[in-house]
């Protein structure tokens, strides 16, 4: 697995929203879905608002691969689950990029519940 650049970071990081899609098993693209994204350090992370039974989310587990579009960015991904220690940095991003939207809609992706959702984008390099 590969990392991000600098400009990648700044440019989906500062993306209001990402689509993303997940592959299928014979490798095609599902249809994309729109959502938030996060930067927290050196990484980008996105949460499942629904809860894990959301359609993406499942998919995207299932499959641990996609493809992330956002400021200019089209990048292949890893799903991988986020790290324990790294859930009060997400929500305070989300927090940060988002609040304005009020605490109905970011309570959906901030707090314990949200930490069981949460994936880190990872560039693919093959």
């Amino acid at each position: 697995m590969s990392t991000w650049t600098e400009d990648q970071l700044a440019r989906v990081g500062e993306a209001e929203e990402v689509q993303l899609t997940s592959t299928r098993p014979d490798r095609s693209l599902r249809p994309y879905v729109t959502m938030w994204v996060v930067r927290a350090g050196d990484d980008l992370y996105v949460r499942s608002a629904y809860g894990a039974t959301n359609p993406w989310f499942v998919r995207a587990l299932a499959s641990g691969r996609g493809r992330i579009r956002a400021g200019g960015v089209e990048q292949d991904v890893h799903f991988v689950a986020a790290d324990p220690g790294v859930h009060a940095g997400i929500d305070a991003a989300y927090h940060t990029k988002y609040d304005r939207y009020g605490p109905a809609i970011v309570g959906t992706v901030v707090g314990p519940e949200a930490a069981a959702v949460t994936l880190r984008l990872v560039p693919a390099e093959d």
